[in-house]
C-alpha cells in the first residue's frame, strides 16, 4: 500500500486516496508481471536459446516416438509436416506415405489394433487435417488409441488468413480424448509424451497434436520469417520489432534441453474384488450362461491367449463380436456363430464383455428380462447405453474385459459350465450352416453365387490369414462365412460402420504381419475409397489379397430402397473392370466370372502365390446379389 501525506490536507480521505492509488499500481504491476511470465521474458532469463543450432522441433517428435516404440508412421506429405518425417525416418521410423490422409490414419488404427501399441499418422493443415475426420471418429468409436499430429500455420499467423488456416482445435475436440496446439519447441516432447499416455489410458481412443510450422523448422529459417522488411517509424515500429524478437527467441529457449522422452504410466480400470466375488456367485449358480464378447476385451494388456485360455476353463458358449472374432480359433465347441437371439432367450446369465447394447444389440431389447447380466465395460456411458430404457445390467463394473475374464475363470476354478448347454447351441450352428452351405451351391443365371466364392476363399486362406472387412452386402455375407484362424485376425470398422477401411487397414496389418496373408473382403461400393491404395501397397512392398464382390450395386442399400420407395436411383453402378485398375498401379488383377467357376480354387492360389512374388493382388468377382440372412439369391 503507498499512502500520501499531504500539508494542510484531510488525512482519512487522502489516505483512501493513496490506498486506491496504491492498489491501481499494484494491479499494473501484477499485470505487466503476468504479460512478461506470458511472453516467456523470465523463463529466457534462465534457458538459453540457441541461435546457431541446426536442430528443429521434428527431431524432439522423433525421440519420443521412438522411446515409444513407434515403427511406422503413415502420411501423405506437405510443408507444414516435412521436418517430422525426415526426422522419424532417420531414428528409424518407417514413414508410409499413402494417397488419402483417411487411409494414413486408418492404417494407423490397424496397427495399434494389432500391435497393442499407439498408431501414429501425421498430415499437413487444413484440408490435409479435414480429410481424415472420418477416420478419426472411427478410431474413437472402435476405441483405438491413436495419435494425429497435424500441421498449422505459424504462430503469428493463425486467425489472419494464412495458407490452410482453419480452426483446427475445436474440430478434433468433440473426437479426441486430448488436444494440444504446440506454441513453443520446448512444449513438443512433454506434449507428445502425455499424448501417448492419454491414447492408451481408460478407454483408449484418438488424440491429437497440432504443430504451428514456425514450432518444426530451424531457427535460421524461422527468424527470416521473422524479420519485418519495412517497419513502421518511430515508437510503434520499435514496439514491433521487439515483439517479434521476443517471440522469436521464446520459441526456441530451452529448445535442446535434455528432457525425459520415457512412456509415462498407462491407467486402466479394473473391477474391484468385491464386484468380482459377486459376479462368481452369480456364473457359479447359472445353468445357462452365455458371453458376448466385443472388441474392448482384445485391449491390451491381457494377452489374447490368456482370454481364450479363461473362457475354454469356463466353457460357457461365447458369441464373438469385432476384433474379438478368431480368439477361440477356428472351430472351438464353445465358439457359437448363428442364432445368437434365440440363444440370448434362453440364457439365465448374460456376460457383456466389452460388448454395447446399441443397435448391434437391438439396443438391449434382444436380452431377457429374466437373465442376470453382467456387463463389464471401460467407458461408463457404453456401460450403461440405453440400460433406461430395455434392459437392466444386475452387475454393471467400469473395468478392464479382458483381465475381469481371466481373474474370474481363476476364481470358478473347478467349476465348468454344464457341455449340454453349449452342445445344443453348437448342433444349431451346424444345422444353419449346413443349409448356408447348401445355398453355396445354389446357380445364378449370369454370375457367380457369392457365398459359394466366400467359401472357396475361406478353405484356401492360410491359418495365419487377417481378414479386413470393408464393404456391406457382400462383407455381411462374409462374416458369417469366413472364420479367422485365431485371434487379432478379423478387422471390421467397429460400431461407426465406415466405408473405406480397406485399403488402411489392410496396409497397417501387412506391415505389422508381414509373414501374414492379408485378404481384403471388398464390396464393388466400398472399394472406391480406397483403390488408389494399390499404388502404395506397390511402393511399399506389402503384397495383399483383395476380394471383390461386383454386384454393379450398391445392394445392400437397394435392397430396401426399391420395394419401399419403387426406385434404383443412386443404386446402380457398373460391371468396371477394377482388376485393370489394380495392374494400372502395379499389381496383378484378375477378373472372374461364371465361366470361372470350376477354376476358383486355382485362381485363389494364384494370388497367394503372387503375394509370395511381393505382388499385391485384385480378384473382380462378378457375382449374383445376394440378401444371405433370406436365403435368396438372384442376379
Amino acid at each position: 500500500m503507498i499512502t500520501f501525506f499531504l500539508p494542510g490536507g484531510d488525512m482519512d480521505s487522502l489516505g483512501c486516496i493513496g490506498t486506491v492509488l496504491g492498489c491501481s499500481a499494484c494491479v499494473v504491476v501484477g499485470g505487466l508481471v503476468f504479460a512478461a511470465y506470458k511472453i516467456g521474458l523470465f523463463y529466457q532469463l534462465f534457458h538459453k536459446t540457441e541461435t546457431k543450432s541446426p536442430r528443429h522441433g521434428g527431431e524432439n517428435v522423433a525421440e519420443v516416438l521412438r522411446a515409444h516404440g513407434v515403427k511406422f508412421l503413415f502420411t501423405l506429405v506437405g510443408g507444414h509436416i516435412s521436418p517430422i518425417l525426415v526426422a522419424c525416418e532417420k531414428v528409424g521410423i518407417r514413414i508410409v506415405d499413402t494417397r488419402h490422409e483417411a487411409t494414413a490414419v486408418f492404417a494407423a488404427d490397424a496397427v495399434a489394433r494389432l500391435s497393442g501399441t499407439v498408431g501414429v499418422a501425421a498430415v499437413t493443415a487444413g484440408p490435409g487435417l479435414t480429410n481424415t475426420v472420418t477416420a478419426v471418429k472411427n478410431a474413437q468409436m472402435a476405441e483405438s488409441p491413436l495419435l494425429l499430429l497435424g500441421g498449422a500455420a505459424g504462430t503469428l499467423l493463425q486467425g489472419r488468413g494464412a495458407l490452410q488456416d482453419i480452426d483446427q482445435m475445436s474440430l478434433f475436440k468433440p473426437l479426441c480424448k486430448f488436444c494440444a496446439s504446440i506454441r513453443t519447441v520446448r512444449e513438443i516432447v512433454p506434449t507428445v509424451r502425455k499424448a501417448l499416455a492419454i491414447a492408451q489410458s481408460g478407454t483408449p481412443g484418438p488424440v491429437f497434436i497440432e504443430f504451428p510450422i514456425d514450432t518444426l523448422y530451424p531457427y535460421h529459417l524461422v527468424s527470416k520469417e521473422f524479420g519485418v522488411k519495412n517497419p513502421p517509424k518511430g515508437l510503434m515500429g520499435k514496439i514491433v520489432t521487439c515483439y517479434l524478437n521476443n517471440h522469436l527467441m521464446n520459441l526456441f529457449a530451452g529448445a535442446w534441453e535434455t528432457r525425459d522422452v520415457s512412456p509415462l504410466p498407462v491407467h486402466i480400470p479394473q473391477a474391484a474384488d468385491e464386484q468380482l466375488q459377486r459376479c462368481i456367485e452369480l456364473v457359479s449358480r447359472a445353468k445357462k450362461p452365455v458371453i458376448l464378447l466385443g472388441s474392448q476385451a482384445t485391449l491390451p494388456p491381457t494377452p489374447a491367449g490368456d482370454i481364450r485360455r479363461a473362457l475354454e476353463d469356463l466353457g460357457i458358449p461365447c458369441f464373438l463380436g469385432g476384433m474379438s472374432r478368431g480368439i477361440l480359433g477356428k472351430d472351438s465347441p464353445i465358439h457359437i456363430r448363428q442364432n445368437r437371439r434365440d440363444a440370448l432367450k434362453e440364457a439365465d446369465l448374460v456376460l457383456l464383455a466389452g460388448t454395447v447394447c446399441d443397435f448391434r444389440l437391438s439396443y438391449g431389447r434382444v436380452l431377457n428380462r429374466r437373465s442376470k447380466i453382467i456387463a463389464v465395460n471401460r467407458d461408463k456411458s457404453q456401460l450403461l447405453k440405453n440400460s433406461d430404457m430395455f434392459w437392466k445390467p444386475t452387475i454393471a463394473i467400469q473395468g478392464d474385459a479382458g483381465s475381469f475374464l481371466v481373474r474370474l475363470s481363476k476364481g470358478l476354478k473347478g467349476h465348468r459350465c454344464l457341455e449340454e448347454w453349449p452342445q445344443s447351441l453348437k448342433a444349431g450352428d451346424l444345422t444353419k450352416e449346413n443349409a448356408n452351405r447348401a445355398k453355396a451351391e445354389e446357380k445364378t443365371e449370369h454370375h457367380l453365387n457369392p457365398l459359394k466364392v466366400l467359401h472357396c476363399v475361406d478353405e484356401l486362406m492360410a491359418e495365419d490369414s487377417i481378414i479386413v472387412a470393408d464393404g456391406g452386402d457382400f462383407v455381411g455375407s462374409a462374416a458369417y462365412i469366413m472364420r479367422p484362424r485365431g485371434p487379432l485376425r478379423w478387422l471390421d470398422p467397429g460400431a461407426f460402420g465406415t466405408l473405406g477401411v480397406g485399403g488402411g487397414f489392410a496396409l497397417g496389418a501387412k506391415l505389422c504381419r508381414p509373414e501374414s496373408e492379408v485378404w481384403i473382403v471388398y464390396g464393388d461400393g466400398s472399394l472406391g475409397y480406397s483403390v488408389a491404395e494399390f499404388d502404395t501397397f506397390t511402393r511399399h512392398k506389402t503384397p495383399v489379397i483383395a476380394v471383390v464382390g461386383n454386384d454393379a450395386c450398391w445392394s445392400q442399400i437397394s435392397r430396401e430402397q426399391v420395394p419401399i420407395l419403387g426406385s434404383n436411383v443412386a443404386c446402380g453402378l457398373a460391371f468396371t473392370d477394377y482388376h485393370t485398375v489394380a495392374e494400372g498401379y502395379g499389381g496383378k488383377g484378375y477378373l472372374v466370372g461364371q465361366e470361372d467357376e470350376d477354376r476358383l480354387s486355382d485362381i485363389v492360389k494364384q494370388a497367394q502365390k503372387n503375394t509370395e512374388e511381393g505382388k499385391a493382388t485384385l480378384l473382380n468377382v462378378l457375382i449374383g446379389k445376394t440378401n444371405f440372412r433370406e436365403g435368396s439369391i438372384s442376379v
